[in-house]
């Protein structure tokens, strides 16, 4: 009986021991839950904030936008209606400070748009060849050096080209083409040429590089040589980020306004490729410490008009890239090219028909 007793005892001892681990391990269990309930809280509240900075911070970017465009509105408006709005975008005289004064902005309108079509014509080909070159062709070594280039080209003063331009461009023209004076449109759209090649050449090249090497091998596959892949299936391919960069370009070239100042001969007269001309941003520069009255708000109309002409850009190259791209253009260009180098490659060897 006592070693029954003794053993009866020893179970109870034990069945408390159990009872005991057991209680706390489902204190621990339940205390790990709450640790992993509370942390998950914890990253979700994390991630509500980090939401909520990077919405204001949106919000903010597009409450400058808003504030901008209102402000050069309600700026502008009241000159353009006391003036006229044909008189104000088709006169042709700007004589602010006459004695009577006249406010025709289509000498600087027709000059922003020279200047720029002549920087595209010259840049954005030489942008887009050389983003190839980068993209594409060149060694290692050699595209790091190009590209640091291209990077300290893009980190150079707008005055420093036009200090350039004005001691070495100027001059040239005025010998090389017998002129007296080589301050003029030309040397303008040289400079804005050279200025927009960084954002052309680095935009292309990120958008190049993005093409799938899938499209490339395919198309060598088909027996396309190299430069007939990058021109023919890269280059479609990476169409969107190859239109960004020319509005990226084309927008560097109208709202330049200090280096086409100190090389254009900021003249306020009808464009001429070799005449001293001035453009809508010089305009308002060169004019906007010293005006007051109708003068400083028909400036602000000169930059409400060069704002919309800046909107009006970026849409319509915005529609071209969404219209390509709802009709499949990548997949059509695409395919094309390879039909097309296939049909060229079995017109060269008739064994390969059938």
């Amino acid at each position: 009986m006592q070693k029954y007793g003794l053993l009866r005892a020893d179970l109870y001892i034990l069945h408390n021991d159990i009872r005991c681990i057991l209680c706390f391990a489902n204190a621990k269990i339940v205390l790990d839950n709450r640790k992993e309930q509370g942390a998950i809280v914890m990253k979700k509240a994390m991630e509500a904030v980090v939401h909520g900075i990077f919405l204001f911070f949106g919000l903010l970017t597009a409450g400058f936008v808003c504030l901008i465009t209102f402000y050069l509105i309600i700026s502008g408006i009241p000159a353009i209606y006391e003036i006229g709005v044909f008189k104000f975008l088709f006169g042709t005289v700007w004589a602010s400070t006459a004695a009577e004064p006249s406010y025709g902005i289509l000498p600087f309108i027709l000059s922003s748009i020279y200047g720029m079509a002549g920087a595209a014509a010259i840049g954005m080909p030489v942008g887009f060849l050389a983003a190839v070159y980068l993209a594409k062709m060149a060694p290692g070594k050699v595209k790091m050096a190009l590209e640091s280039a291209v990077s300290l080209l893009a980190g150079i003063p707008s005055v420093v080209y036009g200090l350039v331009g004005m001691i070495v461009l100027v001059p040239a023209i005025r010998k090389i083409f017998h002129i007296p004076d080589g301050a003029s449109l030309f040397a303008a759209i040289i400079v804005l040429a050279v200025m927009i090649l960084p954002s052309v050449i680095k935009v292309s090249v990120t958008a190049l590089e993005a093409v799938p090497k899938e499209y490339e091998e395919a198309s060598l596959a088909l027996g396309a040589t190299k430069i007939e892949t990058y021109f023919r299936v890269s280059m479609p391919a990476a169409r969107s980020g190859l239109a960004a960069a020319a509005v990226l370009g084309i927008g560097r070239a109208i709202g330049e306004a200090m280096a086409v100042m100190m090389v254009s001969g900021n003249v306020p007269a009808m464009p001429k490729l070799f005449g001293s001309v001035r453009f809508l941003t010089t305009a308002v520069a060169s004019e906007m410490s010293y005006s007051s009255g109708l003068q400083q708000q028909a400036l602000f109309s000169i930059a409400l008009v060069m704002f919309c002409f800046v909107m009006l850009i970026g849409a319509m190259f915005r529609l071209l890239i969404t219209s390509g791209n709802a009709g499949g253009f990548r997949e059509m260009a695409l395919l094309k090219a390879a039909r097309n180098l296939f049909a060229k490659k079995t017109a060269a060897c008739p064994d390969m028909e059938g």
